[in-house]
Formats: structure tokens, sequence, C-alpha cells
């Protein structure tokens, strides 16, 4: 109840509300956040009918914000809901970024507009999730939530990262959702009469695209769902961790896996207690140490480089009297490994309480998924 309680008195504000935005506040506002800001220029058209969450026939020609606020006040009356018919840029950041909102959902598709409301919130210190690229996707396997330093194949998120470094000086800080997948499609060619040649004649706002991408309408459907099940977990304060963003194949599992049992053979004469495989290794490499050295858990400032390769990385055992299993095999760089066998852990224990009680936590983890 008190999670839910804090769902309920949050303020979050929706900026673009097409086929992500408006799954996104859909599914915000049927879990309870009690108040909602909305924010679009656009309007409903007939071909965004295959990826808007709420919007009819009857709803075409109507502005997006309002269209959304009539069919919320429906579904809850009890939300405060304020609709706003505006393009976002610079001149209105006041007024719609005021009042302390406790989230930002930036569902823009537009990169100037995303990368001056980025910035904002980055400047005014409000929490955003932003969405990347969900056109010219089908794999809805492939969504993922990580820094915009660790997004890959995904040109969005590439323009984005280039903007906010060159414009602002900003590397990476902001969680994304992106598709692990290479887009499929690209902008499908402008069509018209030949009396009416000139794209931009159809601009609704100057500089924004005409050209569209083909979209499958469940994609940004499912962005807009993991968008709203992120802050809504966020808001409630419910612990849990993404899924790391680590691009290995399964030669570099392998190669843990035989580094493993070298050492192994080096220090304890045998390998005959590791009891993992190549498979499990890639589970506690990837699921309980995110590719990165367990004493490297806590660095924000990692970047893509982090997931790139295992040259620097190995598995040892945690506690030296227990065979190598799932429950006791830590991912650690070479010299973290060397120092890691000169110690014990009465020592990490007493020295280092906080990263002792990491480990811990993290093994006792594995313990419970393989039931030991």
């Amino acid at each position: 109840m008190e999670s839910q309680k804090k769902v309920t008195e949050s303020f979050v504000v929706v900026i673009g509300l097409g086929g992500v935005g408006s799954h996104a506040a859909s599914m915000l506002l049927r879990s309870g956040v009690g108040r909602l800001l909305l924010v679009d220029f656009d309007q409903v058209s007939l071909s965004s009918l295959n990826r808007h969450a709420v919007a009819t026939r009857d709803d075409v020609g109507t502005p997006k914000a309002l269209c959304l606020k009539k069919h919320f006040l429906m579904i809850y009356p009890e939300c405060q809901i304020e609709a706003k018919v505006q393009l976002y840029d610079p001149s209105c950041e006041e007024e719609i970024l005021s009042g302390q909102p406790d989230f930002v959902l930036d569902c823009i598709d537009n990169i100037d507009t995303k990368v001056a409301l980025l910035a904002a919130c980055a400047r005014r210190g409000l929490r955003v999730l932003s969405a990347m690229g969900a056109g010219a996707r089908a794999d809805p396997t492939r969504i993922r939530v990580a820094d915009l330093r660790e997004s890959s194949n995904d040109p969005l998120s590439r323009a984005v990262r280039y903007r906010l470094k060159k414009d602002h000086g900003m590397e990476g800080g902001i969680p994304v959702v992106f598709s692990l997948e290479k887009p499929k499609a690209k902008l499908l060619p402008f069509q018209a009469s030949k009396e009416e040649e000139t794209p931009s004649d159809y601009q609704i706002v100057p500089g924004f695209r005409v050209r569209i991408i083909p979209v499958l309408g469940t994609i940004p459907a499912i962005f807009g769902q993991v968008m709203a099940s992120y802050v809504v977990t966020q808001l409630a304060k419910l612990d849990f961790q993404t899924e790391p963003v680590v691009n290995l194949d399964l030669d570099h599992y392998r190669i843990l896996h035989h580094r493993l049992l070298e050492h192994e053979e080096l220090i304890y004469g045998s390998a005959e207690q590791v009891l993992v495989d190549a498979e499990e290794v890639m589970y506690i490499v990837k699921e309980l140490w995110r590719g990165r050295s367990a004493r490297d858990q806590n660095l924000k400032d990692t970047g893509r480089k982090m997931w790139r390769s295992v040259n620097e990385l190995m598995l040892v055992r945690w506690d030296k009297s227990k065979p190598a299993g799932v429950d006791n095999l830590i991912l650690l760089k070479f010299n973290e490994a060397d120092t890691h066998e000169s110690t014990t852990l009465d020592r990490i224990k007493e020295e280092e309480p906080e990263f002792y009680t990491m480990v811990s936590r993290v093994l006792k983890r594995a313990e419970a998924e393989f039931a030991l």
C-alpha cells in the first residue's frame, strides 16, 4: 500500500504522445499516477491508429493531448490531467518543466527537440527516461533499458549522444529505452503530385521530417509499456536491476570458462572443483556481475567500452574453501584477482564491509535461483 501511495502522489510529464508516448501515458494512468501533464503539438491521424493507445476514428484530426485527456478521464476521473497542445522547445521549458515533476518521459522523435528537453532535465535535476527509435524494428525480445552511452544499433541514440556531448558537454547519465535490433527499413520516399513536389509544404512544424519510417504497431506499444513499468517501479522505490547490455558472444564465455579452468589448475593443482560450464559462466558474467568486475558494480561512468571484451577479466572463487560453483564465483580484473587470492574473506569483511555485503547478496541470489 505504501508503494502504491507513492505512485498515486506522483506527478509525471509525458512529452510526445504518439505510439510510444500514448501507451506510456495510458499505463501510468492505469497504474494510478495521480497527476499527468500531457504535451504534444500534433493531431491524431488515420495512419497513426495502428499504434496509438486509445485513439479511434472519431478522434482523427483531434490534438493528441486532448484525445488522451478525454479518454483518460473516462478511465480514471480522479487523476489530475493537464493537456498542452504545443511543441516543446527551450522557450517553453519553464512552463512545461516547472512544478517539480517526479519524472519526465521523453517520447519525442525530433532530434533538436529531444536534445533540448534532455539537456533541460539534466540542468534542472529532473529524472527523465528517454525513448529511442522504435520504427523499423520487429523483435520484441531485444528491447532494453540502459544508459544512453550503452545503447547500440540505433541511429537516433547515436545522434542524440553526439549532440548532447557537442552542444551541452553531456556524456550519458540518461536512462533510455532502445532496441538492440538493427533497423530493417529506411525512411519511405516522399511522394506527391507534380504540383506538390516541395516536401516542406507538408511540414506541420518547420524542421520536422515529412517522410515516414515503417512502424510495426506492437513495437512502439512495447516501448511505452517498458517506459511506464520503469517509471512506476522508480516512483514506488521498488528495487530491480535492468538486464545488462553485455555484447559478448559464446566464444567470450568459453574464453572465461577456459581461463577459470587454467586458474584452478594453477592455484589448486586441479580443475576438478569447477562446477560450471560455458552456459553457466554466461549466467554468472551477464546476470550476476553485469559484464563488469565485481569491484566496478557501482560505477556510473562506465560507457559502452565496458562490454566490448573480456581481455582483462577472469572468474575466481569468492570463498577459497568452497568449489567453483555458480554461487561462489566473482568476476574480477587480473590484478584484482591476484589481490583477492592473497587475502582472506575475514579481512575483506573487516576492511571492506560494504563490498563484502554486496558480493554476499549477489551470490545468495545465485544460490536461490539455482535452488542450491
